[in-house]
């Protein structure tokens, strides 16, 4: 493939991690670009096989909890990776500059980001299935969380930071897991998260756009953006 990246196979989760660190970020499942995503850099790994060792899908939880990339879903609402040297970069474009709470006073936020958003106090991190209870949503409640959900990791104020089975009454675990949010500036504090609010969003923006383009250059504009996450009123 021209440009800078050339397709490779990782065999471990520390060896998807490795490649992650050195693109930047990366899709986790197949798209419009080819060869950018965690799916095709695995191609020859045995997928939902059951075995954590061997297993990509398990390995989303590894580097998730490892606390050396960003896991969530950061791709025109779809998974993904960042880097910690490009997190900072997605959050100042994504975020436009805002902290939530800024945000949020300058009625840029809606009540069901905020009530969601409102129940992560400093050094909390929720299951999804149990802050989906707490924020209000659910029968009788609040609607879509999982699109408002979505739409804070795209905005980078929330991260998946673990996976974990959720408890019976007999506590025993039980069902598939479940991912743990949180703000990534509970998992790597608020001064590297919000390094690149000094630049202005747009030049943010542009630096992702041109990372993109410099490693995948036959990919056409169209899918950049797409797969990127660019349009709407927020991006």
């Amino acid at each position: 493939m021209a440009g800078k990246y050339k397709l490779r196979s990782a065999h471990t989760w520390r060896g998807l991690l490795e490649y992650i660190n050195e693109l930047g970020f990366l899709p986790l499942f197949k798209n419009e670009i080819a060869g950018f995503s965690a799916e095709e850099m695995t191609f020859d790994m045995p997928w939902w096989s059951g075995v954590p060792e061997l297993d990509p899908w398990y390995w989303r939880e590894e580097i998730a909890r490892s606390g050396e990339a960003a896991y969530g879903k950061f791709f025109a609402g779809k998974a993904g990776f960042l880097s910690l040297e490009w997190l900072p970069v997605f959050a100042n474009w994504r975020r436009d500059g805002y902290d939530f709470d800024a945000r949020w006073d300058d009625g840029r936020a809606n009540i069901r980001e905020k009530k969601i958003m409102d129940c992560f106090a400093p050094g909390s991190r929720w299951m999804s299935t149990e802050l989906k209870q707490a924020a209000g949503f659910g029968k009788g409640g609040e609607k879509n969380y999982a699109g408002i959900t979505t739409l804070l990791q795209m905005e980078t104020y929330l991260v998946t930071a673990d996976f974990r089975r959720r408890v019976n009454k007999r506590g025993g675990e039980y069902g598939m897991t479940v991912a743990v949010l949180a703000p990534p500036e509970e998992l790597w504090g608020a001064p590297l998260v919000r390094e690149r609010y000094s630049e202005e969003p747009r030049v943010s923006r542009e630096r992702v756009f041109e990372r993109a383009r410099e490693l995948f250059p036959r990919a056409g504009e169209s899918a950049l953006r797409h797969v990127l996450g660019f349009g709407g009123d927020r991006f």
